[in-house]
């Protein structure tokens, strides 16, 4: 597979593709790496007070949970079809049915971090003073973060995925080239976005894997024993010195 040979003879591996559609790739790899990370970060600044409503108890639990679930049993078509008069062609509109479809992962996520919280935690921390406010920035979301971030990984990778769909309005970052490539059956460009598509799903990942490993050490391996222990007592040192 030397030289134009591979592209004439419409290879699935052709190194002569990457090497002269390099810009067209690198273009479509940093379109698909934006809208996933500003999808997921729009996700979680949502997701964090819809945690919060739904932990008032069961009347705004059901309604909330019900409803980022139907959201994400809603095709990816019809989600792009319905937000159209609002958004029309753009990038905002693929940035917000992702949104909307990654609420079902963190929303949840968070919710199971802040109800983790141990109870004498919450009450040590009202002890010494703090308010509702006070509480949940300084005690609560911090010991909710290893399951917060466990959700943010998850829908991360979905949101690789989804993003591809993208294509079907012009903005779908590698989903732009893998379309056209199979309805022509121009093999190389579409095992190449593919792979780059997996790619970026593993990388991202490992990166957050690393950010939770780093701001969660008490569960890391080797400290289980004393995980549920260490947390508590950091937050509450945190709030006797604040």
């Amino acid at each position: 597979m030397a030289g134009q040979g591979c592209l004439v003879a419409n290879d699935w591996i052709c190194w002569e593709y990457v090497t002269s559609r390099s810009a067209e790739l690198a273009d479509a790899t940093v379109e698909h790496v934006w809208i996933t990370a500003a999808s997921v970060l729009i996700g979680v600044a949502v997701a964090v007070p819809l945690a919060l409503l739904a932990r008032r108890g069961r009347r705004w639990a059901a309604p909330v949970l019900g409803l980022t679930t139907l959201l994400y049993t809603i095709p990816s078509l019809a989600m792009f079809s319905l937000l159209l008069p609002f958004f029309g062609l753009s990038a905002a509109l693929v940035v917000t049915g992702l949104v909307l479809y990654s609420l079902t992962i963190l929303v949840r996520n968070v919710l199971a971090g802040l109800e983790a919280v141990p109870e004498d935690v919450r009450e040590a921390a009202r002890g010494m003073g703090y308010g509702p406010a006070r509480l949940l920035w300084q005690v609560e979301l911090p010991l909710a973060l290893p399951a917060l971030l466990a959700g943010v990984r998850i829908a991360t990778v979905s949101t690789v995925a989804l993003t591809t769909v993208g294509s079907i309005v012009g903005k779908g970052g590698l989903g732009n080239l893998i379309a056209p490539a199979v309805n022509s059956s121009f093999k190389a460009q579409v095992l190449t976005a593919s792979v780059l598509c997996v790619l970026l799903a593993l990388v991202a990942d490992l990166l957050l894997l690393g950010v939770q490993r780093l701001l969660t050490p008490w569960t890391r391996p080797g400290r289980r024993s004393t995980g549920a222990k260490a947390a508590p007592v950091a937050a509450t040192a945190t709030a006797k010195g604040a």
